[in-house]
Parts: C-alpha cells; structure tokens; sequence
C-alpha cells in the first residue's frame, strides 16, 4: 500500500483567516464583505445564544452589496422575550450586531453560507446589561485592570454517543471500561474526528480527543462517552468556540442518524459528563501559576478565590437540576470543596505540569539528543464541578471574577493552606478530614442561596449587573427539583 505523501504547510483550517491571510481578531467589516464577494456566498447567518445556551440563527439571504453592507453594519431587531425567559415582552426588543472576528464558514449549509456571532444592544445601543457575552467581555477587562494580567481558560467538553447496539457484539467493552479505547472496541472514534475536524475549520484550537470511561447498552442502544478537550485561550474567544463546538457536534450526530446528549447524569451508576474547566494567568508570555517548577502565590491565591466562590459558581456552572445527580459523593465529581495535585476526587485540581527537569523523549528515542526546555507554560489549575448545563459565558465569567477576587484577598494564602488534600477524600480513613471541609450545594435552589449570599462580589466592579444576577437566582429557584429523576 502506497501512502500518498502532501506538501502540507500548516496552512490555517479556517478558511476564510486562510483566504485574508491575517489572524481571526483582526478581521474589518471590509475583509467579510471581501470574503462573501470574491468567494459567492449566498447566505449570511447571524448567530448567538440564547437562555436555554443553544445557538440562534438569523439567516439572511445577500442580494446586492449594499444591503451586505447595512447588515454588518447596523445588524438587525430581535424579540428579547422570545430568547430570555426574563426580558419583559412589553420592551423586548433588542438588536444583534455582529462581531466579525467569529466569522467562519457554515460545514453544514447546503447553500454557500458565512456565520457570525452576535452581540446584544439595548434601544440606547448600549450593549445589554444582562447579556452572558457581555457580562464576560467585562469580566475579562476587570481581571486585567484589577491584576495587570491575562485570564485564559480550557475546556473539556464530555459528552454521550448514542447509536444502535450490535448483538453477539465480539468487540463489546466492558462496563465503564471505556478510558481511551481504541476502534473496533470504540465505535465512534471516526465520528468524534469527524467533530474535531469541522470545530478546527471554524478556528477552534483542539488539544486531543478521546474515549472516555463511561459506555453502556441500553434497551438495544449503545451509550459511549467521548471527550474532546481545548488548548488555552482568552476566555472570550473559548466561550464563543465551546458555543459552537456543541452546535457542530449535534448537526454532524443528526447527519448520521445518531443521538448526541451533554447531560450531566443519564443514569444511576454510570459516569457523568461534566465539562471541566482549565484556568491560567499570563503576563508578558510568561506561565505566573508555575515557577522552578512549584506552583507560586498567585496561583495558590486563585485557588483560594475559586474555593471562597465555590458554593455560588455552581449557580453558573450547574444551571439544571440534573446536575445536582451527578455531583454525589464516591465518584469522580466533587462534592467537598477543597483541592490537590493530580487528585480526581478534589474539586479543584493542579494537573500534572511537565515541570521536571528532563527530556522524556530523549531517554526512549536513542537517535535524539536531551533538549533542555522549559514547559512551564502548559501548567494549568483545573475545576472540576461545571457541566455542560453551564451558560460558559456567565462560568468563565464567574471564574475570573472569583481569580481577580483570591489574588486581592488578604488571607488567601491562609485559605488554600487549610483546604489542601493530598488524599483520596471518599476513602473510610480520611471521613474526618472530610467533615472540616465545606460542600457544594446539592440543588439548583442551594445554589441560587449561596449566589445571593455572595452576589456582592460578583456586582464588584460592574461585571455582574444586579438584574442579571436577580434573574439567574430566579431562574434556579423556579425548578421543580422534586421531579427530577435519572433518565435515559
């Protein structure tokens, strides 16, 4: 079998950065229109997420280059009570505009169609207090006017593919034995490539995918988890491409006749999926969580920001009353608020950070000579109880907020001292350890009273306006918990 070698210079996958020869963020009203002229496209879809975290669409079909023109740049009317349960229809309307370095090229269309991502607007043209976007816009200055630094974030996204079980099945993996499986014992390692793929060509920065530990049979269907997890970048940016990795995913499992699920619990004994958030601080290029290879105060005063907010973050992170099953104790979810390195069973994690001083490589690949380098700046902090009921604007917006808040609090270094474990906390041994550790909430309405306990951090500064915090406490509040059952 002859492999056919290609001159691949690592072009850009994006088409449309490939076609302007320049970086997504730096994208004109001139270089869209230049884009939609030079390559035909008929249709422009404006785009944007609404209450229930899903993306909207807008589509307009372009007929000279004029109105091409108003559109991109006046945007259009809205009906803000048809996509906020909480925006009064007596003065619902808004206006969406959009934000042309979210620009890409729609894999799914049948028509050539460009896609953007849209910000709201009041009637004053004042952008819209209680929009989750602009609620993270503001975080993200607010960390860097309060620290002088950078907040970056990656996430993890989890998720259940559901497709026709095979009888007699000689491949079949056992029970929650899933962790990186390979074909033919994975069935739908093809399909999460598949994902990948289109997420990259719409310039989302993929780290790896894989299988992971859950898979099941069902009622003659087969349930496989999967994992396809980010490489860092500013918040605002990984909140638009998380919106739109999903939106990819559920489009491709509708093409090929699958079923696709982001709950958090599905089923009693099997594993969640949760969608683990990875945080970093930069300043000048430079790693500030990691020096001479040990985690340094700012990072231990993160962490202490996010212990102090945890019980509230859930009100970002955890926004359905489903996710309250799958943080239960004795499994991979947190329950205590507490955190350790390299421990799954802490709900804040310091992930394994190459920080030893050696080149791994070259002690198994005899033919390389030791490299001496510095990996540093892989080093991240991770949360481990976000889902993917999360609105990820509001979560990464939370997060920076509670990292800009640890970095200022004076007893910091105090809190992330008494609340670090460097054991399994589920274990019999260690229940009194457990005892002096506080615990996430268990319900959405638990969530929403330790939201309104610590709102006032949140409002610090603007970020949070006091309306929106209102709403979301609102919104928890309202669930009928009670009801709530496992279901597949």
């Amino acid at each position: 079998m002859k492999i056919k070698v290609m001159n691949h210079q690592f072009q850009n996958v994006n088409e449309i950065v490939s076609f302007l020869g320049k970086s997504a963020k730096d994208f004109t009203r001139a270089d869209i229109k230049k884009f939609i002229i030079e390559n035909k496209i008929e249709f422009v879809n404006f785009m944007y997420s609404a209450a229930d975290h899903k993306l909207k669409t807008l589509n307009f079909v372009i007929n000279n280059e004029e109105y091409l023109d108003s559109i991109l740049t006046f945007g259009e009317r809205v009906d803000g009570s048809s996509l906020f349960p909480y925006i009064e229809a007596s003065s619902s309307d808004l206006y969406v505009v959009p934000r042309f370095c979210t620009a890409f090229v729609d894999p799914f269309a049948s028509r050539p169609t460009l896609c953007l991502l849209c910000s709201f607007f009041d009637r004053k043209g004042d952008l819209l207090e209680i929009s989750p976007e602009y609620t993270l816009q503001k975080a993200d200055r607010y960390f860097t006017e309060k620290t002088g630094m950078t907040f970056e974030a990656m996430v993890e996204l989890e998720y259940y593919v559901v497709g026709q079980s095979e009888t007699g099945d000689a491949f079949a993996v056992p029970n929650q034995k899933g962790y990186h499986e390979s074909s033919p014992y994975a069935r739908f390692n093809e399909f999460r490539k598949e994902c990948m793929a289109h997420i990259a060509c719409i310039g989302g920065t993929i780290k790896y995918g894989h299988n992971e530990v859950g898979n099941f049979t069902y009622d003659g269907k087969m349930y496989e988890q999967n994992e396809i997890e980010f490489l860092p970048a500013r918040i605002q940016q990984m909140a638009d491409t998380m919106l739109i990795a999903q939106w990819i995913i559920r489009n491709l499992a509708y093409q090929r006749g699958l079923d696709i699920t982001f709950a958090p619990k599905i089923s009693a004994g099997k594993a969640g999926s949760g969608m683990h958030v990875h945080t970093r601080i930069v300043k000048d290029g430079v790693n500030q969580y990691v020096k001479d290879g040990k985690l340094t105060d700012i990072a231990h005063k993160t962490i202490a920001g996010f212990i102090t907010l945890a019980p509230s973050l859930t009100a970002f992170g955890n926004m359905r009353p489903s996710s309250y099953l799958r943080l239960v104790p004795h499994q991979e979810a947190p329950t205590n608020v507490c955190w350790g390195d390299s421990n799954r069973s802490v709900l804040i994690r310091v992930p394994l950070g190459w920080t030893a001083k050696t080149d791994m490589s070259a002690k198994i690949n005899p033919l390389e000579k030791p490299v001496a380098h510095n990996a540093e700046y892989k080093q991240t902090i991770e949360m481990r109880s976000p889902d993917a009921t999360a609105d990820i604007y509001l979560l990464l917006a939370g997060l920076a907020t509670a990292a800009a808040y640890g970095i200022q609090m004076p007893d910091a270094l105090e809190i992330a001292k008494k609340t670090y474990v460097d054991v399994n906390i589920h274990s019999e041994e260690h229940k009194e350890k457990v005892r002096e550790l506080k615990h996430l909430p268990t319900s959405c309405r638990e969530s929403a009273e330790q939201l309104n306990e610590q709102r006032k951090i949140y409002e610090e500064g603007g970020v949070f306006s006091p309306d929106l915090i209102d709403k979301i406490i609102n919104l928890l509040e309202n669930y009928k918990e009670e009801k709530i059952i496992f279901g597949l």
